[in-house]
């Protein structure tokens, strides 16, 4: 049985060949010989020592073939090997990071911020750019205004610590005039300052705002009871889009890959983009990490199919990770490319977002 060199790892030879065909692949998609590996490559080895090395180190499992005859690929451990240990990064160009800089300068606010990240890290890597929003429990409510829109109607208007605006509408069966909404609200955000990070999500929130505003009898009775109705009304249920949302730009550029031309695997992937639970639950080991994190092949558990690989991390504000950011493409991406340009979009990203939500606690 063959093994990897002393200290159960590869000889610097074995090192050098895989690293050069993993590169050789990520470039052209083809199977990779041994004779246009020697060409490319100044390995200072003989032909039949090429092909004797990469005969080993597909018996060790870092290659196949995948016919008889052709030449080799990396597998899914031959990726992980080259990711961990192999591979040699390089910051982002001046132009990737002029665009990354330009987009989380010039956004005009928070919710416009995440999706252009979504949307840049797809035009950097030509791969599926991800984001994640802010989750309720990290993210909670810090403000509340009302928006009058008809006599029965009234727009609550939720903004988050970190920034994030959403919505909700609330019908009315009572009269309440402009002042008297300007008032509720101001008497309400006292209230939610008075939670503070005790309430963690809506629903914390509205019971501590309700209790509270019930133990209140200094407050001008007429006034009281609108504002309590308001608040019933307004906390009663997260509005639709506050629940955390997946921001998906560029999945269809799977297409393009030659991995993916089978019409069923492409379906399954693309089914798998549509799951946005499944995407969270890989990207909920991103927030625990607190670092960038590869996962190739299997690893992620994101599709059933093969040959799909995700590189994340995580973004927040003050130490707080409110979130999560990737780029999804095929096992074959350009890792030494991608994984720099998602760690300064994540950075980036943070400090924007410091800078919309001001001094946090």
């Amino acid at each position: 049985m063959i093994v990897p060199g002393p200290g159960g790892e590869l000889d610097r030879r074995e090192r050098e060949v895989l690293r050069a065909l993993v590169q050789d692949y990520i470039q052209t998609g083809e199977p990779v010989a041994s004779g246009p590996l020697l060409h490319r490559h100044e390995l200072d080895a003989s032909p039949a020592t090429i092909r004797s090395v990469m005969s080993d180190l597909e018996a060790l499992g870092f290659l196949e073939k995948p016919h008889a005859s052709s030449g080799r690929i990396p597998t899914a451990r031959g990726y992980r090997l080259y990711v961990d240990t192999l591979l040699k990064i390089r910051p982002p160009s001046p132009a990737d990071r002029d665009r990354i800089t330009s987009l989380t300068t010039d956004a005009p606010d928070v919710s416009r911020l995440l999706e252009g990240t979504a949307d840049l890290l797809h035009s950097l890597s030509h791969h599926a750019g991800v984001v994640t929003t802010p989750r309720p429990k990290v993210d909670p409510v810090r403000q509340l205004e009302f928006v009058r829109l008809r006599e029965d109607r009234v727009l609550a208007v939720f903004v988050s610590e970190a920034g994030i605006v959403t919505n909700k509408l609330v019908q009315l069966e009572f009269q309440v005039d402009a002042a008297e909404l300007e008032r509720a609200a101001v008497y309400l955000n006292e209230r939610i300052a008075r939670a503070g990070q005790a309430a963690t999500t809506l629903d914390s929130l509205r019971i501590r705002i309700l209790e509270d505003m019930r133990d209140d009898h200094s407050a001008l009775q007429g006034l009281m009871q609108k504002a309590l109705r308001l608040a019933e009304e307004a906390f009663s249920a997260p509005p639709a889009d506050e629940r955390e949302r997946v921001l998906v730009d560029g999945e269809a550029s799977f297409l393009d890959a030659p991995e993916f031309a089978d019409v069923q695997k492409a379906r399954a992937l693309l089914k798998a983009f549509a799951e946005k639970d499944r995407i969270l639950r890989v990207l909920d080991r991103v927030l625990r990490s607190q670092e960038v994190q590869i996962f190739i092949g299997a690893e992620s558990e994101f599709a059933t199919v093969p040959d799909v690989s995700m590189v994340a991390a995580p973004y927040g504000v003050g130490g707080r990770v409110l979130g999560t950011l990737a780029v999804v493409g095929p096992t074959r991406m350009n890792y030494a490319r991608v994984i720099p340009l998602v760690d300064l979009t994540a950075r980036e990203l943070s400090r924007a977002l410091a800078l919309f939500s001001g001094p946090m606690e």
